[in-house]
């Protein structure tokens, strides 16, 4: 194996800068997206705020028809609108939008579940007390689900990563195009485990770092 990794080094630090740029990229846009569309979700379906069935189903309906898309045919079925958004049906650009639209949707509900975990006592109280309800949804709705949010980032990040892998398929390089190609088609099985073990480490750093980051934040709010 120690030759297989000398053999494909150069090839494996190029895959992870693209597996880097693919998912940090990605990842930021989809919460961006995920985040504003599970604050519809919630601000739409709470009675205390502004409930709406219409615009709740609306977002709902196409949250959910994104999320059970299989991620390898959601990507095949982006590839022409990719290549007028970036310019290219190949490459980690080309993979950024479908990784970006299937994050975001998939993080969407996530957020609007973190949302909801938050205290309706505390939400009645401060209406009550005649706080306008965007003061309601960014001093105590966003503060209150900062935690959950967070380990929902990491949930997020690590559905990412795999997405990620899935792009070697249809030359989106990376990690899993690594895998595919040196490791798969030409039957080295070194190779494939070496990208394993390679996505297994990164997996745990992620879940790392949003273990850290879940107890710095939850610390600062006591």
């Amino acid at each position: 194996m120690l030759e297989s990794f000398i053999e494909i080094e150069d090839k494996l630090l190029k895959a992870l800068k693209e597996t880097a740029f693919m998912s940090l990229t990605s990842l930021a846009l989809s919460v961006l997206i995920g985040l504003a569309l599970g604050l519809i979700l919630y601000i739409t379906s709470e009675p205390l705020l502004k409930k709406n069935n219409l615009i709740y189903e609306t977002v709902g309906f196409i949250a959910n028809t994104i999320s059970s898309i299989p991620f390898l045919i959601l990507m095949i079925f982006f590839l022409p609108i990719s290549a007028f958004i970036v310019g290219t049906k190949i490459g980690s650009k080309a993979v950024l939008v479908p990784l970006t639209v299937a994050a975001a949707a998939f993080f969407a509900r996530l957020a609007e579940a973190s949302f909801s975990d938050v205290d309706k006592g505390v939400l009645e109280a401060v209406i009550a007390s005649g706080a306008k309800k965007s003061h309601v949804i960014f001093k105590i709705v966003l503060p209150e689900a900062k935690v959950s949010l967070i380990k929902n980032i990491t949930v997020t990040a690590v559905s990412v990563l795999g997405f990620s892998a899935m792009a070697g398929l249809v030359g989106g390089g990376g990690i899993g195009d690594l895998a595919y190609r040196y490791g798969y088609q030409r039957y080295k099985k070194e190779v494939m485990i070496i990208c394993i073990l390679v996505l297994i480490i990164l997996v745990q750093l992620i879940q790392k770092i949003g273990d850290v980051a879940v107890r710095v934040i939850s610390k600062r709010g006591r």
